[in-house]
């Protein structure tokens, strides 16, 4: 099939001339696996080195978590590049030969189209996924919910807080219990996640999958009492070698020991059960994908017009969050906040530019000269 983009090349176009037979190269479990791209405090790229045992056990660990068979029949829409899609669903449904259905596009109707007339009995997404999902209005009467309802055994969710009421709502509308758990590039993903053998709590990013060690931190790599917040910090199967040809991020990432250092504050509760309750960075979720403040604002930098800029988050009914650029414009320089919109879209991928810009005389900042980020979010 052509490719749908003008000049890049499918897969299929790129496999097609290359022979069946090739020789195979020897590898041992701590090889390199893949290379995930992130990004820290700086947000600037990283790539979080991942070996082969590292992507065999976590997509075991996915596949156990679903309680994958042979007869299972997984949707995908996902994009394959981020490892949420890669490891929980295409690398856990090759470990037990599941049918796959690579979706293109997230749509309701897709998901929904590809669960009444194919089976599947697997999806994982995001939350706006399944608020996009819960908000589908059947209009012309074209899916039966009811074998919808007795298809679908398996919800996933991860890439960003799910708020509860959706959890809720998804279950009563569609009989589903939606399973939420959390990760990061560096650990495959998969760390905690909520289990279909054991009850669920809404909120809850659930336990530390098997061979799993999770812990919530102090400031002094202390291990806190129950219910109270700290760093959550991960040890096991899962964790990355390292970052590719950054030994002093790895350094800072692991503090000298086995711990790998998410950044995220959590809380462990009486039972076990481990929650999220904000991010140390000011990293911007949409959608359950990650966006680098710093990254937009170099970009936005670049604009003719466009003197200083800072990029916050501000909350979204269905993405969880917006990207919001506050801007100063050059001296006698013209821009609209349209303008600049349009102008970015071009320049970045669809998930990341900015959707709302806010443009001011100044921006309040410290006394220090940074830009005080908490006083943009607060007025938002």
């Amino acid at each position: 099939a052509p490719s749908p983009i003008d000049g890049v090349p499918t897969m299929g176009m790129m496999m097609g001339p290359l022979h069946g037979d090739f020789d195979s190269v020897a590898t041992s479990p701590d090889d390199t696996s893949v290379i995930l791209y992130t990004s820290g405090t700086t947000g600037f790229p990283k790539g979080a080195e991942l070996s082969h045992s590292n992507m065999v056990m976590n997509a075991m660990g996915s596949r156990d978590l679903c309680t994958l068979t042979h007869d299972d029949v997984n949707v995908i829409s996902l994009p394959l590049f981020h490892s949420f899609g890669q490891t929980v669903q295409m690398n856990a449904s090759f470990t037990k030969g599941c049918t796959i259905i690579p979706i293109a596009k997230f749509t309701p109707e897709a998901i929904f189209d590809a669960i009444q007339n194919h089976g599947a009995t697997i999806f994982a997404g995001v939350p706006t996924m399944y608020w996009a999902m819960l908000n589908f209005d059947d209009k012309e009467g074209q899916f039966d919910f009811d074998v919808i309802k007795r298809t679908l055994r398996v919800g996933a969710s991860g890439g960003a807080a799910l708020p509860v009421e959706i959890l809720k709502s998804f279950k009563e509308k569609y009989g589903i219990q939606i399973i939420e758990g959390d990760g990061l590039s560096e650990t495959c993903p998969v760390a905690t996640f909520n289990q279909l053998s054991k009850p669920c709590k809404p909120g809850s990013i659930g336990f530390p999958i098997w061979g799993i060690e999770v812990k919530i931190f102090d400031e002094n790599d202390q291990e806190v009492p129950v219910g109270e917040v700290g760093e959550v910090v991960i040890s096991g199967h899962n964790v990355m070698k390292g970052y590719y040809n950054k030994p002093e991020e790895t350094a800072a990432a692991f503090k000298g020991g086995k711990w790998f250092h998410t950044g995220d504050l959590g809380t462990m509760d009486e039972d076990g059960f481990f929650y999220i309750v904000d991010r140390v960075k000011d990293m911007v979720i949409r959608g359950g994908f990650n966006v680098y403040p710093r990254e937009i604002e170099e970009v936005l930098l670049t604009h003719p017009a466009i003197s200083l800029a800072a990029v916050i988050g501000v909350p979204h009914e269905q993405h969880g969050e917006e990207v919001k650029a506050v801007i100063v414009l050059k001296e006698r320089a013209q821009a609209t906040p349209d303008e600049i919109i349009v102008w970015s879209k071009e320049q970045m991928a669809a998930y990341k530019y900015p959707r709302i810009v806010d443009i001011r005389d100044s921006l309040p900042m410290s006394a220090t000269g940074k830009i005080l980020k908490k006083e943009l979010k607060a007025e938002s």
